[in-house]
């Protein structure tokens, strides 16, 4: 598979800058959010067919990524 960065795209006139599947407005967020209400893979492709298991895929990677980079600051 391709990099997530090959496949995700962050351009901020498109959904506000939001991160997006490159060439559709189809967001990382809607497609974790439909995976986490229990749609397959094979459910959001059938409702979106602009996206592919690799875009899943790298939708998957880029909120890993983000995760494994995400800091917590303590103030005292």
């Amino acid at each position: 598979m391709q990099s997530w960065q090959q496949r995700i795209n962050i351009n901020h006139e498109i959904r506000f800058g939001k991160p997006c599947i490159t060439g559709t407005r189809i967001a990382v967020w809607d497609i974790l959010g439909w995976l986490a209400s229990g749609m397959t893979y094979e459910e959001v492709i059938e409702d979106f067919p602009a996206l592919t298991k690799e875009d899943i895929l790298a939708a998957l990677a880029f909120a890993a990524n983000r995760e494994e980079n995400t800091k917590i600051l303590v103030t005292a």
